[in-house]
């Protein structure tokens, strides 16, 4: 490229760099007519031959120097020029790309088995704080029922304090999970009514209290309910319906009259707000029973007591021990508990008249789940254990309960717990709802068990004064004869002899075994009757 171009490319380049990139100046009065982007362009030489150009004249083919308009510090961007003696000095721009931008390399897909899992923990399904508002909502409804110190402690060894909740207006400890979930109803369920049907504990606390907080309530009983039973209902305000044979046919029928009136149907279940009232009795006994060592709770058709329970006293101390207590005929939960999961179908025959409150429930998934997590132990009590435990409850606590309100204390009478000897426990007394007939028979057949009671046949002979002397012998021995049967022809073999069975109570089993020792020397035909 010659000289000539080189200028001109440098002055187009200038001029069209000036009009692009300079700020535009403020236009002065005298430069109205004149703005800078109207110049003209730069010509070189003159427009004609022999002309002098307007602006100055052009010496070393350049015009003459004139000051560039580009700011000094944009020239970085396009190149510097240097002026020197007039030669243009012309540096080439070089167009700098820009920096690559290195992209991250995409993450690695992973397969779901590669992560590891972290599972998190599962929602309380009874928190403390539950059991704790069920204790201020129901604490002007519900009576705090005593813990005292029992006579029998002494005895076996142990601090026994008894946690009397059979002294609740039902009779049982249910109240509290049933006040509590009835106070948990929506004001349309309260304005409907509910609907119950089975002769239970539970039963018998949706009756009172829902006619108290003036809720209708409904008890569908079979007709072989006992007529005192249904007095009972009747007499704490409930309307009682007769239908049936069985308690299958009765809660049918309930079900059925709830789908159709819009009624709640109850039955002792595992839902929260009962489970919450029933683990009240678990911080009255802590405030109570200071120091405490362990608490012994009935089992079986109260799981609920048992978890609920559990749940308060180990939330405050996990020190103290939970031990749950089930009848030998119906181990529930100690076999599901061997089996880690709720045993649905127990194939046992237990006595129904004693424990028919207990083995119409099931076992619910959350309160399994509460009970392997909290309790410590479960055992199993004999039936025979049960029903002295009762007749220890008559003599030394003065107070009538049923099979189920003793099994606490049968468990200790049966020697299952030596670990606790010299410690303090307390012992939940939950219910006594048996009727007066056969509280009177298991009273009955517990004296026998505790060898109280005894029953013996001997042969005498025809002379006058056997009998006589029989009697007296029981007399100098300081026994109570209860019966006796005299038959003269009731052996074949011998014509002169007189069968005699005798029913005798003694004071304790020791004064029973000397009883026995001085009929056997007089009486070598002496014949003891099994219990």
């Amino acid at each position: 490229m010659n000289f000539a171009a080189q200028l001109f490319y440098s002055s187009y380049l200038s001029e069209r760099l000036e009009r692009l990139y300079s700020p535009r100046p403020a236009i002065k009065d005298n430069e109205e007519n004149d703005p800078f982007w109207q110049r003209e362009e730069l010509h070189l030489g003159p427009s004609h031959c022999g002309a002098v150009h307007k602006c100055g004249p052009v010496s070393n083919g350049t015009r003459g120097r004139r000051p560039t308009l580009i700011e000094p510090e944009r020239l970085k961007d396009f190149g510097e020029e240097e002026l020197l003696n007039g030669d243009v000095k012309v540096h080439e721009t070089k167009v700098m790309e820009r920096p690559e931008v290195m992209l991250m390399e995409p993450q690695k897909t992973r397969r779901v088995s590669e992560f590891q899992i972290v599972s998190r923990p599962l929602p309380q399904y009874l928190r403390f704080e539950d059991i704790s508002a069920a204790a201020f909502r129901i604490q002007s409804e519900i009576q705090k029922t005593p813990c005292t110190y029992s006579r029998l402690s002494k005895q076996y060894g142990m601090e026994i304090y008894l946690k009397k909740e059979h002294l609740h207006y039902t009779g049982s400890v249910k109240e509290r999970g049933v006040l509590y979930l009835l106070t948990s109803l929506t004001q349309e369920q309260q304005r409907n009514g509910v609907i119950v049907a089975s002769d239970c504990n539970f039963s018998m606390a949706v009756a009172h209290h829902a006619v108290e907080m003036k809720i209708p309530v409904f008890v569908i009983m079979p007709s072989s309910c006992s007529s005192p039973r249904l007095r009972i209902y009747r007499d704490y305000g409930a309307m009682v319906i007769s239908y049936g044979s069985t308690s299958q046919d009765s809660q049918k029928h309930a079900r059925h009259l709830a789908k159709e009136n819009g009624y709640l149907y109850m039955e002792e279940d595992e839902s929260a707000a009962y489970l919450a009232g029933l683990g009240t009795v678990g911080m009255e006994i802590y405030e109570q029973v200071p120091k405490l060592d362990a608490v012994i709770v009935p089992a079986a058709g109260q799981y609920g007591l048992l978890a609920a329970t559990a749940a308060a006293i180990k939330h405050i101390n996990s020190q103290i021990l939970v031990i749950g207590i089930e009848p030998e005929g119906f181990p529930l939960l100690s076999k599901s508990l061997k089996t880690d999961s709720p045993v649905k179908d127990m194939h046992c025959n237990p006595n129904k008249r004693l424990y028919g409150d207990l083995v119409a429930r099931s076992l619910g998934v959350n309160t399994f789940h509460l009970a392997k997590k909290l309790v410590n132990k479960v055992i199993t009590v004999s039936e025979e254990d049960s029903l002295v435990a009762m007749l220890r409850f008559q003599e030394f606590e003065r107070s009538t309960v049923d099979t189920e309100g003793a099994m606490g204390l049968a468990a200790i009478l049966a020697g299952q717990l030596p670990e606790l000897r010299g410690k303090k426990v307390a012992v939940v007394v939950s219910s006594a709802n048996m009727e007066l007939e056969m509280v009177r028979r298991c009273v009955d057949r517990a004296l026998v068990l505790d060898d109280r009671v005894s029953k013996f046949c001997v042969q005498l002979g025809e002379w006058p004064g056997d009998m006589a002397k029989l009697l007296d012998v029981l007399s100098r021995e300081d026994v109570r004869l209860l019966d006796v049967c005299h038959r003269r022809h009731s052996d074949k073999s011998d014509l002169f002899k007189a069968k005699v069975e005798c029913v005798v109570e003694t004071r304790d089993k020791a004064q029973s075994i000397q009883l026995r020792k001085v009929l056997s020397e007089r009486y070598p035909s002496l014949c003891w009757l099994d219990r």
